[in-house]
């Protein structure tokens, strides 16, 4: 299983818009069969930053994700929101080890 933190720093004035479409590009996500979890958390000290949560069941899933329609409407939708580039840091995952085990209960 690889887990994937996407950060992402979004200029102020658009941070409502950047979580609704992240929102959205969630829900398309979870409903991806290589896809176990995939969040949208918020800094409560700063709401402009902002972490992706992605749990993937296997390797290959990340590059499936990148080719869906869903992901590519996000990329370019959010593309001028960032206030810098994003970044991403990639974890393999200990427990719970079972893709079924990270599934939300409205997956």
């Amino acid at each position: 299983m690889r887990v994937v933190h996407v950060d992402v720093q979004v200029v102020p004035e658009r941070v409502a818009d950047f979580i609704e479409a992240s929102r959205l590009n969630a829900e398309a996500s979870r409903r991806e069969p290589g896809v176990a979890r995939f969040d949208v958390i918020q800094d409560r000290a700063d709401p402009t930053h902002v972490v992706l949560v992605e749990v993937y069941a296997d390797e290959d899933a990340p590059a499936a994700h990148k080719q869906t329609e869903h992901y590519a409407t996000w990329r370019d939708t959010v593309a001028g929101w960032m206030a810098r580039p994003r970044t991403s840091v990639t974890y393999s995952a200990i427990d719970p080890g079972s893709p079924a085990r990270w599934r939300s209960s409205s997956s």
